[in-house]
């Protein structure tokens, strides 16, 4: 599966950056026609600073150039999982959201647990069933398909975790900012450097509500997230490879020169100078250069010495639920709208996501453009071709096993408990809830 997603994305990334004519011309702007105006709720994960300027930006420009349709958006803390969690709040009341913003880490819990929109269908009611063939290649639309095939969504954002860093601090600590870290032991000691040198902090990883990183340092060392037993998916990450990959990073906050703290706290620091370098996806590209004072710098995700990095591919599908026909209508316009090139131009450049429709990766006036001048951007493009499938726990009780492992992350961090013990305890939990 990990082997068949890898070639699915390195495909379609190169694929989108070979294509040279942009396909179609997006929205073709037409509202639903029912003689007044619609009201559909967007929900998404862009905080203010994380891309939440440009989806009210796209919103505005939707509800102004579709007057019959009015789109109200809703930004939902804790990412994916905490967007999943009042998803299910919205569902039980009966108040569906029509829009949503879904994880790829939350695909397999969606289509098993929420009652959704099949895309093929609305697409056809709404008048336009060859869109998603004609816009998208076959394996960027399996992004968002079961493994029985049934297009639940359609990509809409394409990421990668990254090392950004402060080449003005790599420079005070004797480090070379022409040669970042390519391993995790040489992160450990650049970041014990930096501590040393200049009293800054050293590294930092992303904590968001997620276990994304994570499962690039267990992966990349060898380890598995999930594996299947019997037929049935177990916790694969209680091994000594998951252990180690995990006790890289709490050690360095044991030694002072790691920063164990919220997302805000550690992207406050590296904006402000203070921290070397922070490990996250390279959507929050387009944030960082935006708010830092130095230039920032990126490079690809550390590997565990020779061994081949595996990271998943992070980002979002979009998802219908809208319950009756005028509001599908509406949300697939919306859709239409947010996934054509200009949009989607807006929302790569504003963030830091790669774009997945056809053609727009190659804009000469847009995205390629951006790209050819911008390294960080290109070297994300290329860190394609290492991607894996971001492991989403199946069943009813996913969302608890999600949340198991996030606490395993902050109780090895904190100190509290070994890797190798909290990995073996929480895989255990885990097990017997799935």
């Amino acid at each position: 599966m990990k082997m068949k997603l890898k070639k699915v994305l390195a495909a379609a990334m190169i694929s989108l950056l070979a294509t040279t004519a942009l396909v179609g011309c997006g929205s073709d702007k037409k509202s639903a026609d029912t003689g007044k105006k619609v009201q559909i709720e967007y929900w998404h994960v862009a905080a203010e600073s994380f891309g939440g300027a440009i989806v009210k930006e796209l919103v505005a420009d939707f509800n102004k150039t579709h007057p019959n349709i009015e789109v109200v958006e809703k930004y939902n803390p804790d990412m994916y999982k905490g967007l999943t969690q009042n998803l299910q709040a919205a569902m039980a009341s009966g108040k569906n959201p029509d829009v949503v913003q879904m994880g790829y880490s939350f695909l397999n819990y969606a289509a098993e647990n929420f009652k959704y929109t099949d895309l093929n269908e609305a697409f056809k009611a709404a008048g336009d069933e060859n869109f998603m063939k004609d816009n998208y290649l076959p394996n960027v639309l399996q992004l968002a398909q079961t493994e029985d095939g049934k297009q639940i969504g359609l990509p809409y954002s394409v990421s990668v975790p990254v090392l950004f860093y402060n080449p003005e601090i790599f420079e005070k600590a004797g480090l070379d900012p022409k040669n970042p870290p390519k391993t995790w032991e040489e992160v450990s000691k650049a970041a014990k450097q930096i501590k040393d040198k200049t009293g800054n902090m050293g590294f930092f990883m992303q904590e968001y509500a997620d276990n994304w990183t994570q499962q690039a340092l267990i992966e990349s060392n060898g380890g598995q997230m999930l594996t299947k037993v019997d037929g049935k998916v177990k916790a694969g990450f209680d091994t000594p490879e998951s252990a180690a990959a995990y006790q890289v990073v709490a050690d360095m906050v044991k030694n002072g020169s790691g920063l164990h703290a919220t997302n805000e706290e550690g992207f406050q620091a590296y904006l402000s100078g203070k921290l070397g370098m922070v490990c996250t996806t390279i959507g929050k590209r387009a944030n960082f250069e935006k708010g830092a004072k130095f230039k920032v710098m990126a490079s690809p995700f550390p590997a565990f010495g020779n061994k081949p990095t595996k990271i998943p591919a992070g980002g979002n599908f979009l998802m219908v639920f809208s319950k009756d026909a005028e509001k599908q209508k509406a949300a697939i316009e919306f859709i239409k709208y947010l996934e054509s090139p200009e949009a989607l131009a807006k929302w790569s450049t504003g963030t830091g996501y790669l774009p997945p429709r056809k053609g727009v990766a190659d804009d000469p006036k847009g995205f390629k453009k951006l790209a050819d001048e911008n390294p960080n951007i290109k070297m994300a493009l290329q860190e394609m071709t290492k991607v894996t499938k971001w492991a989403s726990f199946p069943g009813a009780n996913g969302l608890q096993a999600e949340q198991l492992l996030i606490d395993a992350r902050d109780i090895i961090l904190s100190g509290k408990m070994s890797a190798q013990d909290a990995l073996h305890q929480t895989a255990e939990k885990i097990n017997k809830l799935l």
